[in-house]
C-alpha cells in the first residue's frame, strides 16, 4: 500500500475517495480511529492509500482532477 493523499478535510477526503473508486481503484482511508481519539477536531490528517501497483494511476487521477 502507498499513501497518495492526506488531509484533515473530511469533505475533500470523501471526494478523493469517490474519484478513485469511480476509476475502478480500491482506496483505503487510514487513521479513521484517530478521529474518535481527538474528538473530530481535525488536528490529525487522515490518509488515503492504494495498492502499490495502482499508486501511479491514482496519482494521475488526482492530478487530472487538480487535487495533487
Amino acid at each position: 500500500m502507498e499513501v497518495i493523499a492526506a488531509s484533515t478535510d473530511t469533505i475533500r477526503l470523501s471526494f478523493l475517495m469517490a474519484l478513485l473508486r469511480d476509476a475502478g481503484l480500491d482506496p483505503v482511508l487510514l487513521d479513521q480511529n484517530i478521529a474518535a481519539t481527538e474528538g473530530n477536531i481535525g488536528m490529525f490528517p487522515r490518509r488515503i492509500a492504494v495498492a502499490s501497483a495502482d499508486a501511479a494511476q491514482a496519482r494521475r487521477i488526482l492530478q487530472d482532477a487538480g487535487e495533487a
